[in-house]
């Protein structure tokens, strides 16, 4: 059976306490510290010493009926200062023979500590009281308990059947009922989960709330301290002395142990889904700025929804220029390091088919263009040359754009993609530089344009064929210049003579007339645009 935190009985406080059926018989009075009736009590202990704060640890409510306490003001004021020492959640006073009426000095002493503290007008066996308190406390730690195995086995089932880290970010907000952020020690946002209006109110002012909620004294199990009364619970990321992350439950509703207990198993399971995928471990970032970069091509969300997840991943979005850039052939690591080394804020992500979207966001003060240059000349430097592709759109002033414009850079990029060794290519490759070949693969999926490819091309699409039809892509691309043809295809200028003729005769077209070239190169242009 799945145990969600609707089974669980919600933790006792003070205020939760004194509305139980039992405790109302006695006609309980709160006196002093009324503005702390929401403490949780951990336990009920009775107790008359007068020294009893040394025998708490905290949480408890003590009961008493002040025997030994009569007649010495002294020890009633001490009695109230030991056990708000011992951080006791409240003390409750059963009225009688010792105390017919609530002591002032008592009442005085709770009030300056902050002690709730309860009289009992009519008599009141406290062994009912102790009996349901617990009883109800011990029904709320098997239930507890139970959840952590639930969730415990639950997350190692995923990470064994080599579920992403999405898919147990899912699992853990789904038993939290409330938006689940993981991030790194900088406050980067690596992971989401939860109801996505829900996320987007957290991260919308990402940054200031995990100032706020950090800034505070850490609690137990690495929790957010003074900001767990806001249902703000985080946990601790990391093994062997080294902390590397958090997992913040954002607005949970539930008692703050039941959520400490679900973020520790949720953060047990997050290390050691890092630990099992090694290498790919490190790639949280990477998957963070993947998923908004592939959200952001696909146009499926709106850009304006995914700006808070854009500023939570640590991007730069206010009075900056985005510049969108598609890298062929580029390491997305590499490309990383590269941003970082040039001190060029953005995020990398890899695409599809060897695409790899780059962002960079800038200050408007700043030459857009000439950084983008700068950038892709430092990367072809490093990296190999001949292969490697640089595709940008223009720069864009409203993030709205950002879309349309890593759009037209992936655009840009696949149009060049199968030519990059025979095209004299600038730094950056944009639409402007693409012409022809821009446009046909714009058109690829017209049946026309098919068809025309087809009927053009029909006596080479064969797979015995495929080098000659490498011959021409060459021949074509270069501007029919025979001497680098041969060169490219390290092949004599007879054979390459011969190899011509050869295409040629099988296409029924003369090479050398302009028009019946470009008609082939069109054809070619599509045919290659419809293999991508």
């Amino acid at each position: 059976m799945t145990i969600t935190l609707d089974s669980l009985e919600p933790a006792l406080s003070v205020r939760q306490v004194l509305t139980l059926e039992r405790v109302l018989a006695g006609e309980p009075e709160v006196v002093a510290g009324a503005s702390h009736l929401d403490r949780a009590v951990r336990w009920v202990h009775v107790a008359e010493a007068a020294d009893v704060g040394v025998m708490l640890s905290g949480g408890e409510m003590v009961l008493t009926t002040g025997v030994l306490l009569a007649g010495d003001e002294e020890k009633q004021a001490e009695y109230v200062r030991s056990l708000h020492r011992a951080d006791a959640s409240a003390v409750v006073l059963g009225l009688g023979r010792a105390f017919p009426a609530a002591p002032a000095v008592m009442r005085r002493a709770a009030e300056r500590c902050g002690l709730p503290m309860v009289v009992l007008h009519r008599p009141f066996p406290f062994a009912e009281l102790t009996e349901e308190v617990q009883s109800r406390l011990v029904r709320r730690k098997f239930a507890a308990v139970s959840l952590s195995e639930a969730v415990r086995t639950e997350l190692t089932a995923l990470i064994t059947a080599g579920a992403p880290l999405q898919r147990l970010l899912d699992e853990v907000a789904r038993h939290s009922a409330c938006p689940v952020v993981v991030t790194n020690l900088a406050h980067r946002v690596l992971g989401t989960a939860g109801d996505r209006p829900a996320v987007d109110d957290v991260l919308r002012d990402w940054e200031r709330i995990a100032r706020q909620a950090w800034g505070h004294r850490p609690g137990p199990s690495g929790t957010g301290g003074g900001t767990e009364g806001d249902g703000w619970i985080r946990a601790e990321l990391g093994g062997r002395g080294e902390r590397w992350g958090r997992i913040v439950l954002c607005g949970y509703r539930g008692d703050t142990a039941t959520g400490r207990l679900l973020a520790d198993r949720a953060a047990e399971a997050l290390v050691l889904h890092r630990m099992l995928g090694g290498a790919a471990a490190c790639s949280w970032e990477e998957q963070s700025a993947q998923s908004l970069l592939t959200d952001l091509v696909s146009g499926v969300v709106p850009a304006r929804q995914l700006l808070p997840r854009a500023r939570a991943a640590g991007l730069p979005v206010n009075r900056r220029t985005f510049v969108p850039l598609v890298v062929r052939d580029g390491d997305t690591p590499r490309l990383d390091r590269l941003l970082r080394l040039l001190g060029l804020p953005g995020l990398v992500a890899e695409l599809a088919d060897g695409a790899t979207a780059v962002l960079l966001s800038l200050p408007r003060d700043q030459d857009a263009n000439a950084l983008a240059a700068h950038f892709a000349t430092r990367l072809r430097t490093e990296s190999a040359p001949a292969r490697t592709v640089v595709a940008a759109a223009d720069p864009r002033a409203a993030w709205d754009d950002v879309p349309a414009g890593l759009r037209e850079a992936r655009h840009v990029a696949d149009a060049v993609a199968d030519s990059v060794a025979t095209l004299d290519l600038p730094p950056v490759v944009r639409l402007r530089d693409v012409h022809l070949r821009g446009l046909i693969r714009l058109l690829r999926d017209d049946p026309h344009v098919q068809s025309f490819a087809e009927r053009e091309l029909a006596g080479l699409l064969c797979e015995t064929e495929e080098d000659l039809l490498s011959v021409l892509r060459t021949y074509l691309a270069t501007g029919r210049n025979k001497s680098r043809t041969a060169q490219l295809h390290h092949v004599s200028r007879p054979a390459l003579y011969r190899r011509l003729e050869s295409i040629q005769v099988r296409l029924g077209v003369d090479l050398d007339d302009f028009e019946q070239a470009a008609s082939v190169h069109i054809a070619l242009l599509a045919h290659d645009a419809q293999q991508q």
